[in-house]
């Protein structure tokens, strides 16, 4: 047990750092006299005294935390801090059950969006702003965050950003210094935050229902303060800034960063995702508004292209704000955009799925085996970005593609074993996997995931943070060989 003394240490400071956090709607609340003060003092004494006591506890036990420390740290922080983010809406909605409550703040901190809560309109502004503050602080990642503060206190980064981050980010620095790389990519997360806020109120919005949205939109979370979503603005300008910002945010942070570091657009250029992301929504668009177009009982152009566009991007994204009930539409149609949702994101992004990146892999991987197979002496390597792919590499992602369709399948089954109906349990494996919010059926957009029974609920939080985690990191925990000596 001692041999965990300096995760459980690490661990503590990231429970005291989160419930700080707290602190923030906390303020809001006290000044907005919304009547929920009393839940986030609670959740903010017992938060921090928590963390407290276990960094007190095993403080003496310094050493450079190693990658299997890595691995449990990050899977420790995401199964953890859940717990800690749901108290204010339990204090606050004392009928909220732990299962949904854990749910609620699972999907806020994973950037999922899928919510057992309705009557959000009438909630009270803080309650709104921390469910969504919680994605923003998911989004980038909360170890990204504390990764630039740990090194000043004497324990080494680098393991948990390698097992946070998605994609090139493990392989390449930004900065020599992995803080300083931390530091640069909330540079550009918190810069586009307040871009996207300020964009968001000309476009309309008032000051608080921009900077709740703003949270939702750069974390690519999916939580309005509405039950109709993004729908209850019904304005044509939020709709464009929201897409615009989301688009922003389903590009590499990395590559934000080399832009406003550099001053120039060139690194937008040069990204070998980019290219690719914009012709999936842009290919996407222009399908999905023929075929809607052609339905007998379609409205006008410009509003069917209105309505596509925007769940294109949002849940391509994995956004999962929504405009209007996509329930309605063909089966097609909303297989298509939830089907988006599994690679469109870059990687780099605060978006799910497997991501473009390893989607571009798997294709060029696919395509090479084709024509070896019409010309079996030909040498052929799968390039990224013109670069050989290394073998260890293009193993791993091949890996990773078998591993998410095997996710799908069985947690698809599990659901359907216990119940559920197969359409709304492939959606809500789909949805919640790749961190997307809505499904389809009984967890379409005009529904939410309170139907479902406690064990079905607690199948999909798994889910939301096999996502966030990208499925190996949680995985690698959960096998017996990482616990032997």
């Amino acid at each position: 047990m001692r041999s965990y003394y300096p995760v459980i240490s690490a661990l503590g400071l990231i429970l005291m750092i989160f419930g700080l956090l707290i602190g923030f709607p906390l303020t809001v609340s006290f000044f907005m006299h919304d009547g929920a003060t009393a839940a986030y003092d609670e959740a903010l004494f017992i938060t921090f005294a928590v963390g407290f006591a276990m960094w007190a506890l095993t403080r003496h036990s310094k050493r450079k935390l190693r990658t299997r420390d890595g691995f449990l740290l990050v899977s420790a922080t995401w199964l953890v801090t859940p717990v800690f983010a749901m108290l204010p809406l339990m204090f606050y909605l004392p009928e909220l059950s732990v299962t949904d409550a854990y749910f609620e703040a699972a999907s806020g901190l994973t950037t999922t969006g899928a919510t057992v809560l309705s009557g959000l309109d009438t909630l009270p502004i803080s309650i709104n702003l921390w469910r969504c503050f919680l994605h923003w602080v998911g989004g980038m990642g909360v170890i990204v965050l504390v990764v630039a503060v740990l090194p000043i206190l004497g324990i080494g980064g680098r393991q948990m950003f390698k097992a946070e981050t998605p994609g090139p980010i493990k392989e390449t620095t930004l900065t020599p210094r992995i803080t300083e790389t931390a530091k640069g990519l909330w540079f550009a997360y918190v810069l586009l935050t307040v871009a996207c806020t300020i964009a968001l109120w000309l476009a309309g919005m008032d000051g608080w229902n921009a900077l709740i949205h703003a949270f939702s939109i750069m974390g690519l979370g999916g939580f309005s303060t509405s039950d109709a979503s993004l729908g209850a603005f019904n304005s044509v300008p939020i709709e464009a800034v929201t897409i615009v910002f989301a688009c922003a945010a389903g590009l590499n942070y990395a590559t934000h960063y080399l832009v406003i570091v550099q001053r120039s657009w060139r690194p937008y250029r040069y990204d070998p995702e980019l290219k690719y992301f914009f012709l999936v929504l842009a290919g996407s668009t222009v399908m999905l508004t023929a075929y809607m177009y052609a339905q007998p009982d379609h409205a006008d152009l410009p509003t069917v292209f209105r309505l596509v566009i925007f769940q294109v991007v949002s849940m391509a994204t994995s956004l999962g704000l929504t405009t209007t009930d996509y329930a309605t539409w063909p089966v097609f149609a909303q297989l298509w955009i939830l089907f988006l949702s599994s690679f469109a994101a870059c990687s780099g992004s605060t978006g799910g799925g497997i991501k473009m990146s390893r989607a571009m892999i798997l294709y060029k991987q696919v395509f090479a085996e084709v024509l070896l197979a019409l010309h079996p002496s030909a040498l052929r390597r799968v390039k990224f970005s013109r670069t050989p792919v290394a073998t260890n590499i293009l193993h791993a992602v091949l890996a990773f593609g078998f591993i998410y369709m095997a996710c799908i399948i069985v947690l698809t089954l599990v659901l359907g074993g216990s119940g559920l109906d197969l359409i709304s349990a492939f959606s809500a494996v789909i949805a919640c996997l790749n961190n997307a919010g809505p499904g389809m059926a009984l967890v379409g957009p005009a529904q939410n995931y309170s139907v479902l029974t406690d064990f079905q609920t607690w199948v999909l939080s798994f889910a939301m943070l096999l996502g966030r985690l990208e499925i190996f990191t949680l995985l690698v925990v959960l096998t017996p060989t990482f616990w032997r000596k």
